[in-house]
C-alpha cells in the first residue's frame, strides 16, 4: 500500500512548539513512521522553506517527505496560504507524475491540505481520508478574548471537505458530534482512532533522575515545579497559567514554587515577550523560567523535573502533551475542553478545570501541590493511564481504515464516471 499525506503548512520534520508546529506534527511523523515500519510506504508531501533541505528527505525505509516549492521559502505566514492552494497542488501532481507513482489512498491533514487533498482525489481517482485536527466553528466558539475568530473562508472550505472526503477521523467522539452538529457530517463518514506517545521514550524517572533533570534545568531541588509545554499563543494559555501562579503566591507570597513554561510564539502577534511581560507585570517573573522548544529526547527532562504539568488549553483536540506528561509520571492539571477529559483521568491521573479564570487554576494547582500523598499516587496511576494510548495501535488502526476506504474506491469511481 503507498499512502500520500498531505501536510501543506507545516513539516512533520519540523520542531514542534514554535511557529505553526505541533501536536499535529508529531501526529503525522508518528504515524507515519509507524505505518513505514509495518511496510506501508508513505510520502508525506509539505511546502518547502528552505532549499538547503532539497525535494526529497528520506526519513526511514518507506519514509520520505517531500518539499514542493509554492510561494516564497520564508516570509509567507499562514493566512497567505490558501493564496498557494494551486501551486502546491501542481507541485505534487507533478512530482507524482516524473516518478511515476501510483497512490493508493490520500490523507490530508488540517483544512488547507484537505483542499489539495480533494482536488488530488478527483484527479487520482483515490480515496481522500482526512484529519481536520482543528476546526474554525470549534475554536470559534471556545475563542479567548484576546485571540482573533477564525475566518468564514475557512469554515466554508473545511465545510467542502467534510461533505467530499470518503472517510474523516477524529481523535475522540466529542470531535465526531462537532463535525456532525456544525458540518452536518454523516456519522458513517467519521471513525474515531485516539492518538498515542511515545511510551518507549516518555517514561517515569527515579529521584535521581529528576534531580538530574532540576540541575539540567537550573530549577531548585526542592521547589514544586509546574511545567507548561506548547506553543505560545493565547489559545493554548500560557497566560492562564501566569495568572494563576500569581494567585498562588498572592495567596502565600513564601510558597517555593517554580514554573517552567517551554516554547515558542505562534501566530501573527504572538511573541515570548508579551508573557514575560505579563509575568513582570504580576510580580512573579523571577518564578518563571522560560524556555526554547526542544525535541522529544530533551523534552523528557521537562516532564520528569516537573511535580505537575498544566494544559491550559481553550480546546484541544486530544492534548498530546498531557499523555506525555502522564507516561513520563507526572500528573496534569488540564482545562475540561476538547479531547482532554479522555487524554487525563479526573481525580486518577490529574485534575480537570472547568473555567479559565485564575483562581479556579490556583485552586487546582495547590491540591495537588499541596498534597504529596495525592500527587505521588496519581503520578504512578498517569503512567498506566498513558499506557492505553500508542502510537503503534492507532497506526495499524489508520491501515485498517486505509484498506477499506481503498476497497469500496472502484465503487465510487465508477458510479461517478457513469454520472458523468
Amino acid at each position: 500500500m503507498r499512502v500520500a499525506m498531505i501536510s501543506m503548512h507545516t513539516s512533520p520534520l519540523q520542531q514542534p512548539g514554535s511557529g505553526d508546529a505541533g501536536g499535529m506534527n508529531v501526529y503525522i511523523a508518528s504515524t507515519a513512521r509507524q505505518l513505514a515500519r509495518t511496510g506501508v510506504s508513505v510520502d508525506v508531501f509539505t511546502r518547502a522553506t528552505r532549499p538547503s533541505q532539497g525535494e526529497v528527505v528520506e526519513v526511514e525505509p518507506n519514509l520520505r517527505v517531500i518539499n514542493i516549492v509554492a510561494g516564497p521559502y520564508e516570509g509567507l505566514d499562514k493566512e497567505s496560504l490558501p493564496t498557494q492552494l494551486a501551486a502546491f497542488a501542481g507541485g505534487v501532481l507533478l512530482f507524482a507524475r516524473c516518478a511515476a507513482l501510483n497512490y493508493d489512498v490520500i490523507h490530508s491533514h488540517y483544512w488547507l491540505s484537505g483542499q489539495v487533498g480533494w482536488l488530488l482525489r478527483d484527479v487520482w481517482q483515490v480515496p481522500l481520508v482526512h484529519t481536520a485536527h482543528t476546526l474554525a466553528a470549534v475554536k470559534n466558539e471556545h475563542i479567548s478574548a484576546e485571540d482573533s475568530p477564525e475566518s468564514e473562508a475557512r469554515r466554508i472550505c473545511e465545510q467542502q471537505i467534510v461533505d467530499n472526503a470518503d472517510q474523516l477521523v477524529v481523535n475522540t467522539r466529542e470531535e465526531a458530534l462537532n463535525l456532525e452538529r456544525h458540518y452536518d457530517a454523516v456519522p458513517d463518514s467519521i471513525t474515531v482512532i485516539p492518538p498515542g506517545a511515545d511510551t518507549e521514550l516518555f517514561t517515569p524517572g527515579t529521584e535521581r533522575a529528576t534531580e538530574r533533570c532540576r540541575r539540567e534545568l537550573g530549577i531548585p531541588l526542592h521547589a514544586k515545579v509546574v511545567a507548561f509545554v506548547g506553543r505560545l499563543q493565547e489559545f493554548k494559555g500560557p497566560q492562564v497559567l501566569i495568572r494563576a501562579v500569581a494567585e498562588l503566591l498572592r495567596r502565600d507570597p513564601h510558597r517555593n514554587l517554580r514554573v517552567i513554561i517551554c516554547g515558542g510564539p505562534s501566530g501573527r502577534s504572538a511573541t515570548p515577550e508579551q508573557y514575560r511581560e505579563l509575568a513582570e507585570e504580576l510580580g512573579v517573573a523571577r518564578r518563571i523560567r522560560f524556555l526554547d522548544p526542544r525535541p522529544p529526547e530533551e523534552l523528557v527532562t521537562v516532564y520528569r523535573a516537573a511535580d505537575v504539568v498544566a494544559v491550559p488549553s481553550y480546546n484541544e483536540s486530544f492534548g498530546l502533551v498531557a499523555v506525555e506528561a502522564q507516561a513520563a509520571g507526572t500528573p496534569v492539571v488540564a482545562a475540561r475542553v476538547g479531547g482532554l477529559p479522555i487524554a487525563v483521568a479526573d481525580g486518577k491521573s490529574g485534575v480537570l478545570v472547568d473555567s479559565h479564570e485564575a483562581s479556579a487554576w490556583a485552586d487546582a494547582l495547590a491540591c495537588l501541590l499541596d498534597d504529596d500523598a495525592a500527587r505521588i499516587a496519581m503520578g504512578e496511576a498517569a503512567v498506566g493511564h498513558a499506557a492505553e494510548f500508542s502510537w503503534p495501535r492507532t497506526a495499524a488502526n489508520l491501515a485498517e481504515l486505509y484498506r477499506g476506504v481503498i476497497e469500496h474506491t472502484p465503487e465510487r469511481c465508477y458510479s461517478r464516471r457513469a454520472a458523468g
